[in-house]
């Protein structure tokens, strides 16, 4: 992942884009405790379910996922980030990306309307 970051960040900046990650690696307790604050702020497991993915489903907690910042730079890794392996993965989460090597030579799957439907298959 931080390879393809750095790679990632760097043919950006060529381009006057900086790319941040706002989120990144999350203990399996902190993923937790923002699911819990989902639920708090959307009222149901099922609603936070759309924005906050599970402990034992969430590509943070592997090591496997970022959050980027600024919207310049989730536009430019939207039509960029397949070269890297980075691949948005669900679509009401433009600033998620996921680290998934076989993008480099297929393209980034489909994306999932949310994790919800990632944790459904």
């Amino acid at each position: 992942m931080l390879e393809a970051l750095r790679e990632a960040g760097t043919d950006a900046a060529d381009v006057g884009i900086e790319v941040h990650v706002n989120s990144g690696w999350r203990s399996a307790e902190y993923q937790d405790q923002l699911l819990r604050e989902a639920i708090s702020t959307y009222g149901s497991e099922e609603e936070a379910a759309r924005w906050v993915a599970t402990p034992d489903t969430s590509a943070h907690v592997s090591g496997d996922a970022v959050d980027i910042g600024s919207f310049d730079a989730t536009a430019w890794l939207s039509e960029h980030g397949a070269e890297y392996g980075l691949c948005q993965i669900y679509a009401n989460e433009p600033w998620h990306y996921e680290l998934r090597p076989l993008a480099i030579d297929g393209g980034c799957p489909p994306m999932y309307a949310d994790p919800t439907h990632a944790a459904a298959e």
